[in-house]
C-alpha cells in the first residue's frame, strides 16, 4: 500500500447567503453535514491523504477570509501540521475572486500545500496549466460575481424595507421590542419606555445627563444592555466594558436625541464601503430614511422639542440645587448662560443671575437681576400669554365649523403674504439683469455672478414660504396643540407659582438685557400669531367689518 503523504484539512462554509428569506436552506447539497459527508467520503477512497482536522466557518461570507476558522486551519498550514486543504467546491473555499486566487495559485503553492475542490474536479497536484491559468480564475470571477449579485440584492430589498418604515435593525430600541406577528414592526415595552418618559422629564426638570445616569444607577435601574440580556438575549453591543454596564451620560444623551420615541424611524445613517470590506461609513443626513409614524409614540413632540432645545445649552456635569431657569435663560448681548449667584449675609440670601461671560472675566457686563424679580415678570407674563392663547385657540376651533378653508387662512398670514412678495422681487431684479445684458450695463461675468447670487436668496425664500405653509396647513388639519403643550398652558392658569416642567414646554428662551429689560420667546409664538390673524379674518368674514 502507498504511504500517505498529505494530511489534509477539510474546510467546510456556510454563509447566510446561502439561506432562503424565512431561513429555511435554500440547497441542502451546500449544508455543512452534506459538504463533511462528501469530503469524508472522497478521503477514504484515496490512498495516499489523511484527514488531520476539519474547519467549520458556519454563518460566514465568502466575500472575505476574515473568518475564524480559516484563520486556524491557515495557523496549522504555516506550521506544517496541514500540507493538503480540501473543499466541496471553490465557492466554499471564498467567492473574493481576487483573495481566492491568490491563495490557491500563490500562498499553497509557496507552502507545498496541495489544494483540491472536489465537485469542481480540481487538484493542483495533477492540474495542467489550463486549469490553473484559465478554469480555476473564471470559475473564481464567477462566485465573485454571486456574491456581488447577492450583495446587491440586499441591499435594495433593506433600502425597500427602510423605506417602507420598516424597522430592520436585529434588537429593538430600548423602550421598545418587537411585534410577535412582525419582526420589522415595533411595539412599546411598558418597564422600558416608563424608564424613557422619566429620563426626559428629568431633563426638563433641570438635571443634567450626568445626574440622570447616576440616578438611574442609584435606583438600580438595568442599563439597556443589560435589560436586553436579563431578556434573554444574545446581545453584545461594540463596546466591551465591565462585567455589568451602568448607565452614563452618553447612553442617556442617545435616548433623549433618537427620534423614534416620537413615533418615526431613521435608518440607513451609514452604509458598507463594499460586500467586501466590513468598515461603514456615515452618510449625509440628507440621505437617511426617515419615515414618521410607524409606531407608536412615547415622547409628545413638544417634550422632544424642549429637551433637543435644552441639550444644545446644557454643558453642566451635576448639580446639587438645581436653577429653575437652567438651560433657557440667556445674556442678550453675548448670547451666552446666565449663571446663578447666592449671597448670604447673616440669615439672608439674596440670589440672582448674571452674564457666564461676564462671570469668567472674559467681557460684556453683568446684566444682574434678582430671581425673585425675574419670577414675577416671568410668571406674570406666561399667564397673560396662556390666557390669550387659549381664548384665540377656542375662537379657532371654530373654524373648522365654518366655510373657511386652508387656502383663505394662508392667504391672511402674513408671513407668506411677505414672503411672497419677496420672491417677487427677486424675480424681478432676476428679469431686469437680462435688459441690463443686452443694453451692455453689466457685463456677462457680472451677470452670471448676479443671478446666481438672485437665484439662491430666491430658493431660500422658497423653502421658508413652504416651511410656513405646512405649518399652517398642519394646523389645519391637525389642530394647534398635542395634548401635552396645551396641558402646560391650562396649568399655567391653576398653579400659583409656575414650576419648572410648566416653565420649559412653554418658554424656549428668556433674554436679559443690561437695563433689566426681558425678551421671552415661546415656542408656539408662531402659531399664536397664525390663529390671532385667522381669528381676524373669520370675523371680517362673519360681520363684513
Amino acid at each position: 500500500m502507498k504511504e500517505k503523504q498529505f494530511y489534509a484539512a477539510m474546510y467546510l462554509r456556510l454563509s447566510r447567503d446561502d439561506e432562503d428569506r424565512d431561513g429555511q436552506i435554500k440547497s441542502e447539497s451546500n449544508s455543512i453535514r452534506s459538504q463533511r459527508e462528501l469530503i469524508k467520503s472522497f478521503i477514504r477512497e484515496q490512498e495516499d491523504i489523511e484527514l488531520y482536522d476539519s474547519y467549520v466557518d458556519d454563518g460566514f461570507t465568502g466575500s472575505n477570509f476574515d473568518r475564524p476558522d480559516f484563520i486556524r486551519m491557515m495557523e496549522d498550514v504555516e506550521a506544517g501540521r496541514v500540507n493538503c486543504v480540501i473543499v466541496k467546491d471553490l465557492s466554499r473555499f471564498g467567492r473574493d475572486y481576487i483573495e481566492s486566487g491568490r491563495y490557491i495559485q500563490k500562498v499553497f503553492p509557496s507552502l507545498g500545500v496541495r489544494f483540491i475542490a472536489v465537485t469542481d474536479h480540481y487538484d493542483s497536484l495533477s492540474a495542467d496549466s489550463g486549469e490553473s491559468n484559465i478554469v480555476l480564475p473564471v470559475k473564481n470571477f464567477i462566485n465573485d460575481s454571486y456574491c456581488r449579485d447577492i450583495s446587491t440584492k440586499v441591499k435594495s430589498q433593506l433600502n425597500i424595507k427602510r423605506k417602507n418604515g420598516e424597522y430592520i435593525a436585529p434588537f429593538a430600541v430600548y423602550g421598545y421590542r418587537k411585534a410577535e406577528n412582525n419582526r420589522n414592526q415595533l411595539v412599546i415595552d411598558e418597564y422600558a419606555a416608563d424608564i424613557v418618559r422619566k429620563i426626559f422629564e428629568w431633563k426638563i426638570e433641570g438635571y443634567a445627563l450626568t445626574a440622570i445616569a447616576d440616578r438611574l444607577n442609584e435606583l438600580g435601574v438595568l442599563s439597556p444592555r443589560e435589560y436586553k440580556k436579563s431578556l434573554g438575549m444574545n446581545f453584545e453591543g461594540g463596546f466591551k466594558g465591565p462585567e455589568q454596564s451602568k448607565w452614563g451620560a452618553v447612553a442617556v444623551k442617545r435616548i433623549l436625541q433618537n427620534e423614534v420615541y416620537l413615533g418615526n424611524l431613521v435608518q440607513g445613517k451609514t452604509e458598507k464601503v463594499n460586500y467586501k470590506v466590513k468598515k461603514c461609513i456615515e452618510k449625509a443626513e440628507a440621505d437617511w430614511d426617515r419615515v414618521e409614524n410607524t409606531h407608536e409614540a412615547i415622547i409628545y413632540p413638544e417634550q422632544f422639542q424642549v429637551v433637543q432645545n435644552l441639550l444644545q445649552s446644557d454643558g453642566r456635569k451635576n448639580q446639587d440645587e438645581i436653577s429653575p431657569y437652567v438651560g433657557i435663560l440667556f445674556c442678550a448681548d453675548c448670547k451666552e448662560q446666565m449663571v446663578r449667584r447666592v449671597n448670604r449675609y447673616k440669615n439672608s440670601k439674596r440670589v440672582y443671575y448674571i452674564c457666564s461671560t461676564k462671570n469668567r472675566g472674559e467681557g460684556c457686563s453683568r446684566h444682574s437681576i434678582e430671581e425673585e424679580t425675574l419670577k414675577e415678570i416671568v410668571e406674570s407674563t406666561i399667564r397673560k400669554y396662556a390666557f390669550r392663547f387659549i381664548e384665540q385657540e377656542r375662537i379657532f376651533e371654530g373654524v373648522k365649523g365654518n366655510d373657511v378653508d386652508f387656502e383663505s387662512i394662508a392667504g391672511y398670514d402674513k408671513e407668506i403674504i411677505r414672503l411672497k412678495q419677496e420672491q417677487d422681487k427677486y424675480y424681478q431684479l432676476c428679469s431686469g439683469l437680462y435688459e441690463d445684458l443686452k443694453q451692455g450695463v453689466i457685463t456677462r461675468e457680472e451677470f452670471a455672478k448676479l443671478r446666481n447670487e438672485f437665484e439662491k436668496k430666491s430658493s431660500e425664500v422658497e423653502r421658508a414660504l413652504h416651511k410656513q405653509e405646512r405649518l399652517i396647513k398642519d394646523i389645519f388639519q391637525k389642530g394647534v396643540l398635542t395634548v401635552g403643550r396645551l396641558k402646560s398652558f391650562q396649568k399655567s392658569l391653576e398653579l400659583e407659582d409656575i414650576d419648572r416642567h410648566t416653565l420649559c414646554m412653554l418658554v424656549k428662551k428668556i433674554w436679559i438685557y443690561e437695563n433689566k429689560r426681558i425678551e421671552i420667546e415661546f415656542y408656539s409664538s408662531d402659531r399664536a400669531e397664525i390663529m390671532f390673524n385667522t381669528n381676524q379674518m373669520l370675523h371680517q368674514k362673519l360681520t363684513g367689518v
